[in-house]
């Protein structure tokens, strides 16, 4: 198995960073950065965390997270069940 890819994620509009590896949620590299992020489930499905994605490319741990397809269409991601597969900008108000 090979070692994990490490991409920076860059939160607005407050403009925190840290990193996050491709084997862990973007929920989870935030909150073991210390960065206060929205959640509850953790599962993908009361939709807590809900943000939107400015710019980069997420995959997801689950086959549909909650997220209507126009929901998705319009940049909308779920941090709790999402992967980066690139540098991620966040736009995270709150």
């Amino acid at each position: 198995m090979s070692p994990a890819e490490v991409f920076v994620v860059t939160l607005l509009p407050s403009g925190r960073v840290f990193e996050a590896r491709t084997d862990e949620s973007l929920l989870k590299a935030g909150l073991r950065a210390m960065v206060g992020m929205r959640s509850s489930c953790r599962n993908g499905t009361c939709r807590t965390c809900l943000c939107r994605l400015d710019s980069g490319s997420i995959a997801y741990e689950i086959e549909w997270p909650g997220l209507t397809r126009e929901e998705k269409d319009e940049g909308l991601v779920l941090p709790c069940v999402a992967r980066p597969l690139t540098d991620v900008v966040l736009r995270y108000e709150g």
